[in-house]
């Protein structure tokens, strides 16, 4: 399955909105390799955020834990260039969530690389997986519907599934 243009993605919502700082370089001159998962994950972190997922959620008790990742590097991120990421909600079970995250060249107008996630909702007293609060429930399901509607495929690899 092919990717969605740069084009298609630009519309979505943008987050992490920075030029590549030189401290993230490494000795080929680019983006480090560990920067784009750290990177792509502050901006699902960002997205959830409106889904009544703040960053003080462990803090109420609740927290989102990774389970798994698929990671594609399709254009190399220099120094100084701009990037931002976008996500697009695929579905959710109970207890888990499965996304993808493209990180944007802007300054290129390319995708750079894309995260496949499966993340589950963890009860903090227990350091379990527990069912999303309803109201989040409510709010994934939205958006999950909304993203459904895009115009373009979802870009799977098919190693990740919700169960």
């Amino acid at each position: 399955m092919s990717h969605p243009t740069y084009d298609q993605l630009v519309d979505l919502p943008a987050y992490v909105e920075q030029p590549v700082p030189i401290a993230f370089e490494d000795v080929n001159g680019h983006l480090n390799v560990r920067h784009y998962t750290g990177i792509a994950s502050e901006g699902l972190d960002e997205s959830l955020v409106p889904l009544g997922i703040p960053q003080s959620w462990p803090a109420q008790g609740h927290a989102c834990f990774s389970a798994e990742h698929h990671l594609t590097y399709l254009a190399e991120l220099r120094t100084g260039d701009r990037m931002s990421s976008r996500v697009r909600l695929l579905g959710r079970s109970e207890r888990a969530a499965h996304a993808l995250v493209y990180l944007l060249d802007d300054t290129h107008r390319r995708l750079s690389y894309v995260m496949e996630e499966v993340f589950l909702h963890i009860d903090m007293a227990t350091r379990r997986t527990a069912p999303w609060p309803e109201d989040v429930a409510a709010a994934l399901d939205k958006r999950i519907a909304e993203d459904g509607a895009l115009p373009w495929d979802a870009d799977t690899k098919g190693c990740l599934k919700l169960r």
